[in-house]
């Protein structure tokens, strides 16, 4: 079935299902690491990483907005 979406669907699907959801695990995964060893690089860097992704999409749809495209 993914073979017969078009690969603008299959894009925008990606970007609107799977950018949150890897932002989400991102920040959780650093969360219940850092709890366990406290502040390290790696979980440092994994919530920076969710935070990116997640500033990143909102960003985008701020500038959707302001084009007039929703």
């Amino acid at each position: 079935m993914w073979l017969f979406l078009t690969r603008r669907l299959r894009m925008w699907l990606l970007l609107s299902v799977g950018a949150p959801l890897l932002a989400k695990l991102l920040q959780r995964v650093g969360d219940s690491l850092e709890r366990r060893t406290g502040q390290t690089t790696l979980t440092k860097a994994l919530r920076q990483g969710g935070r990116f992704i997640d500033s990143r999409r909102r960003g985008a749809r701020r500038e959707a907005r302001r084009s007039g495209r929703r």
